[in-house]
């Protein structure tokens, strides 16, 4: 099952994270580079919502923000899985805020209800990760403020299997076997409901995405049929419960953990989110990119966490000012996050982070990533998408059960 939302912080609790990074306190934002060109936000009072992780690292960027500008920053501290209901529910009566952060996955309903605007990030697009601009891009317009990634990476023990990266899934399986261990790689399935996400990367590298998309982002045409889907689904089947056994419907989030932490398995395929409990019992790991198993770079889904501007917000221009020129700078987005470690959107800090080895192979697995679709429909594919690949892991025939999926997909998009 997919854990998205879930911060990099358990990191902290292997000692992995840098240690100059891991404070809680996030460090007060040094004046913006345009301060002697600052606005005269007097008398504005700008709302943003935010959860308790981020809240003190968005304070320290108000602060300056007040003390260049004269206007004010009201922080209402709220859960992260209410936000996108509640902010879709009240910006249209007048009561939401002017800014809020979100999910970039949240972007095709958020403009679908007209809730959100887009905004003009000219001046400092260059020092973003371009996968995260690319994931707040809607009909080719931006619409939030991009801070942060995640996405999942191939974790191999280096004790059995060393730090090279294996290049296809042939060569992964070929070195896990080598090592004479249970199993040569363990791939949460979440048992029988299926997990599409984590499967994400092997499909890609068959040329089967999920949408197509074109130069405005993802369009609602079904991406992942015809030969290239079907492709991917005879894979699935020879690598299930009826073929070399490799893929099983009896593996869930725990187990998979449980198999790797144990040395029952060489590798895996999982976020930074499970670190922790990958390596409980000592196991050493390394990060890589997802190996190809169809000849195509194999390309996992990346989530992106920003900043968004109610479209309903009397004040703007100003809360746009806010974000690209006082949330849109080095120490603000540092201050984020040591506040909340996850993968960095900003470009420089990503490097530095990246002295990590166990952050640079995320980082490194996120440059070959793509955005998670953020249009509606992408709400429609997962049951449907999750059950034909746990029938294909059981057995079921591949090419007619990925069809019945990929027709049925189609006539609920409509």
């Amino acid at each position: 099952m997919r854990k998205m939302g879930i911060a990099v912080a358990a990191l902290a609790t292997t000692g992995i994270l840098l240690a100059g990074c891991s404070s809680n306190t996030p460090t007060t934002p040094a004046p913006s580079e345009s301060s002697a060109a600052a606005i005269d936000a007097s008398g504005v009072t700008l709302t943003v919502w935010t959860d308790e992780n981020r809240k003190p690292a968005i304070a320290a960027a108000a602060k300056t923000f007040e003390s260049e500008t004269g206007g004010k920053i009201e922080l209402v501290q709220k859960n992260f899985d209410d936000i996108r209901t509640d902010f879709t529910n009240q910006v249209p009566t007048g009561e939401g805020p002017d800014i809020t952060i979100g999910a970039h996955d949240w972007l095709g309903g958020l403009v679908q209800a007209g809730v959100v605007s887009p905004l003009d990030l000219t001046d400092t697009a260059s020092n973003f990760a371009p996968v995260s601009l690319d994931a707040f891009t809607y009909d080719g317009q931006l619409y939030a403020l991009p801070y942060s990634l995640e996405t999942i990476a191939l974790i191999q023990n280096t004790d059995l299997v060393g730090e090279d990266a294996p290049a296809t899934w042939d060569d992964m399986i070929a070195a896990g076997e080598k090592a004479g261990v249970e199993r040569p790689v363990v791939i949460n399935t979440a048992g029988q409901t299926g997990d599409a996400y984590t499967m994400y990367g092997f499909q890609t590298s068959f040329g089967a995405p999920v949408f197509q998309s074109d130069d405005k982002g993802y369009t609602t045409e079904v991406g992942m049929g015809g030969d290239a889907g079907k492709a991917f689904a005879e894979w699935l089947g020879a690598n299930g419960e009826k073929g070399d056994g490799y893929i099983s419907t009896t593996v869930d989030y725990d187990t998979n953990n449980e198999l790797f932490a144990s040395g029952k398995a060489a590798y895996t395929v999982q976020g930074p989110w499970a670190i922790a409990a990958l390596t409980e019992k000592g196991v050493k790991v390394k990060v890589n990119p997802i190996p190809s198993a169809g000849g195509q770079t194999a390309s996992p889904f990346v989530g992106v966490q920003g900043f968004y501007i109610s479209s309903q917000s009397k004040n703007a221009l100003v809360a746009q000012e806010f974000l690209t020129k006082y949330l849109a700078t080095y120490d603000a987005q540092k201050a984020l996050y040591e506040a909340d470690p996850r993968i960095p959107a900003w470009n420089d800090l990503a490097t530095e982070v990246s002295s990590d080895p166990v952050i640079a192979g995320f980082v490194a697995s996120s440059k070959n990533g793509v955005p998670m679709p953020n249009i509606p429909e992408m709400g429609s594919v997962w049951d449907l998408w999750n059950a034909a690949q746990v029938q294909i892991i059981k057995g079921a025939n591949p090419a007619s059960t990925w069809d019945k999926m990929i027709s049925d997909l189609e006539a609920l998009i409509g």
